[in-house]
This record gives structure tokens, C-alpha cells and sequence, in this order.
């Protein structure tokens, strides 16, 4: 599928602000199966400053400084993406997930012990027994790791409460984990902490699904905004595994990769400081069109 994306942010300030300093994620990958031929970012005021870098986890972000009195922000990205499939992987070929686990855990340089970097706890999501004793069910003794995982996917599913209303950036992961309600950066979070509490390597992942779905296919939830879902290492044949579990799918063609990282903090499509500004209101719109619509 060829997209065309459009992320426009808007930050609304109560008092002149006369600096900020931001950094923007909003170039999506280019990775094996997602092409990003064509992208911009417009910011208006006219930054002062603007560079472009890759992070630790290869995630495009651009810096750039603001100075000169003005109440509003406005920063538009515009993407041309187009995503393949999904190969096709049967979860009950994949390795034991113990086998995984033991090899995350190993004392030489591989690709197992490289991902297993992301198998700790990190600033928002932490690890600990309520989180493992959760995923327990799904994760029976030599149980393949994918049919662990899709498993772990369907329950956070089927037992939380989509409620955008129920959190926001700062509620912690225990509580969502015991309220069972939240979005998708709750639910993405909470797998994360069960995976990583057993000892498997989870990444965040930010991007972002088709605001129209294909006549005869539901529209998934978290269209029309960023979203959020879980890349597991599933060991070194079969690699990293997207898992949605707001919609209990494994992405394929509908899903758009923009960045991923430890958690949140690390892929925030747009963060900064600023030297006044006082409160702040933050609009943000998000529309992902197949090409030629």
C-alpha cells in the first residue's frame, strides 16, 4: 500500500513565548518492508536553527530552535510511505521462548545478546512481579515464543478498556495494569513491562494506521492519531515481531512505522522546552490516506 501522511501538530500558547528548543520524530523508516520516498516538515514561526541527526535507535529527528515572541506553534510533516505485507510466520515454529530468553542473556556479542539491551526496565516502564505474574498464562514451559506472545496480545485486548479519558502521559503502568483501561500507548506499555518482567526484549513502536479502511475491513482503533504497539525479539531466525494489542493483530500493510526505542519517552513525535509560554493547549491531527485518494 502507497500512503500519503499528513501530522499536523499545533501548540497554542497562553503567554508569548521568546525561545524554544524542540525535537521532532516524524520521518517514518525506511526499513525491509516500508519505503519513505518523499518527506518535509514545515514549522512555522521560521525556526532560527534546524539540523537533522539519527538517535541511538536510528529514528530521524530534527532539532530545531524558535526565538522571537509568539503564542502558537504550528508544525506540519508530509509523508509518502508505501508498506508491504507482512511475511507470513507461523507462531508455533518459532523457538521456545526460554530458548530466546537464556540467548538475550548470553556473554558474547550476537544478535539475541544486542537485543536483549531491551529486555530491562527503562524511565516509564518498569518491570516487576505483577507484571510477570499477568503474562504467566501465556507463557506456559517451552510454549513457541510467537504463540506466547499473540496470546499475551489477545488478553490485553480482551481485558482492557479502550477509555481516553481513563489516562494521560504521566499515569504509571501499574495503575493502568490495574485499572485495565487506557490507549494504545498504555496497552503497547503494559505488554512491554509483562514481556520484558519474563525476560524477552520489547521495543516501543510509534507510527501510525490508515485513517479509511479497504471496503469490507473494520477501521482499527487508533486511526485519525499516532499510535502505538510492541516489536518482540523472537530470536535470531525469525527476528522482531510487531503486535498491536489495541486491535489484536499483528501489523502488516496497515500499519505505518515512524520510530521506535525503550519506551515513549524515547519516540515522541514532537517534544520540547520553552522560556515562557505558561499553560499550553495542544491540537494534533493525523490523516493517513491510500495514494490517489
Amino acid at each position: 500500500m502507497r500512503y500519503r501522511i499528513i501530522h499536523r501538530t499545533t501548540y497554542t500558547y497562553e503567554s508569548p513565548v521568546t525561545v524554544g528548543h524542540y525535537i521532532a520524530r516524524l520521518e517514518p523508516r525506511s526499513l525491509p518492508f516500508q519505503e519513505c520516498p518523499w518527506h518535509e516538515i514545515s514549522i512555522r514561526p521560521v525556526p532560527m536553527q534546524r539540523a537533522e541527526r539519527e538517535d541511538s535507535f536510528g529514528n530521524t529527528c530534527v532539532y530545531f530552535e524558535i526565538e522571537g515572541s509568539h503564542q502558537k506553534l504550528e508544525v506540519i510533516a508530509r509523508s509518502l510511505v508505501e508498506v508491504l505485507p507482512a511475511e507470513g510466520i507461523d507462531p508455533s515454529e518459532t523457538p521456545a521462548w526460554e530458548m530466546v530468553r537464556d540467548a538475550c542473556r548470553a556473554d558474547h556479542a550476537s544478535p539475541a545478546s544486542l537485543a536483549g539491551e531491551l529486555a530491562f526496565s527503562s524511565q516509564l516502564i518498569p518491570t516487576g512481579a505483577v507484571f510477570a505474574d499477568y503474562a504467566r498464562s501465556s507463557f506456559p514451559a517451552r510454549r513457541p515464543v510467537l504463540e506466547a506472545v499473540c496470546d499475551l496480545n489477545r488478553r490485553i485486548f480482551e481485558d482492557f478498556i479502550f477509555d481516553p479519558a481513563a489516562t494521560d502521559f504521566a499515569t504509571p503502568v501499574e495503575l493502568v495494569l490495574k485499572k485495565r483501561r487506557g490507549v494504545c500507548q498504555d496497552f503497547a506499555q503494559v505488554m512491554i513491562a509483562c514481556l520484558r518482567s519474563l525476560g524477552l526484549p520489547a521495543r516501543y513502536v510509534s507510527g501510525y494506521l490508515e485513517t479509511l479502511p479497504p471496503p469490507g475491513q473494520v477501521k482499527l482503533v487508533g486511526a485519525d492519531a499516532s499510535h502505538a504497539w510492541v516489536s518482540v525479539y523472537c530470536g535470531e531466525v525469525v527476528g522482531w515481531v510487531d503486535a498491536d494489542p489495541t486491535n489484536n493483530i499483528l501489523p502488516s500493510d496497515r500499519h505505518v512505522t515512524v520510530a521506535w526505542g525503550r519506551d515513549f519517552g524515547d519516540v515522541s513525535p514532537l517534544r520540547g522546552v520553552t522560556i515562557g509560554a505558561g499553560e499550553q493547549r495542544l491540537q494534533v491531527a493525523v490523516d493517513v490516506l491510500p495514494e490517489g485518494e
